[in-house]
């Protein structure tokens, strides 16, 4: 059975059971951002696996500072052991128990699938942490695979998160 490119959320449904609550007003709202998973089903014949790993990382740094680069967010880093926080299969209600923990309003987790030599996916989704529920959720394609795709992609992705209502 070959892995599946999206480990993500299967167990959104328990996250109803987190209280609910808002940001204090006025307060940047704290943002938790974890880590992305990455897979490469290309099949391309050179193993790319260090490019990917650091064009993976410089995604992840862009992205936390471009949410909090208009003061509406703040990033927060939530506490999981063993650290560090990872989305895997069936994690959402502990990495959102963990990210209101670490004084969260937001959860930020995705995954990002290479499927062809020129197509990658990123699946994205943003959990309101204290209601529960999931207030954003996208699929993106995007074209190449060199650190310019991946710096458009990480910046739409970002301008697209920052359209969450702050209610």
């Amino acid at each position: 059975m070959a892995p599946r490119p999206f480990p993500l959320l299967p167990a959104l449904a328990v996250l109803g059971t987190l209280a609910s609550g808002a940001a204090a007003g006025g307060e940047a709202r704290g943002v938790a951002i974890i880590d992305f998973t990455y897979s490469d089903s290309s099949g391309e014949p050179r193993d790319q696996t260090a490019e990917h790993q650091a064009r993976l990382k410089a995604f992840m740094a862009a992205l936390a500072t471009d949410l909090s680069s208009g003061g509406r967010l703040r990033v927060v880093t939530p506490d999981c052991d063993p650290a560090p926080c990872t989305l895997t299969a069936g994690a959402v209600p502990e990495l959102a128990e963990a990210a209101k923990q670490a004084g969260a309003d937001l959860l930020v987790v995705g995954g990002i699938h290479k499927m062809s030599t020129l197509v990658q996916m990123a699946k994205v989704e943003v959990v309101a942490v204290n209601a529960g529920r999931v207030v954003f959720q996208k699929l993106y394609t995007f074209r190449g695979d060199n650190d310019e795709a991946w710096r458009r992609a990480e910046s739409f992705i970002a301008g697209q998160i920052l359209t969450v209502p702050q209610d």
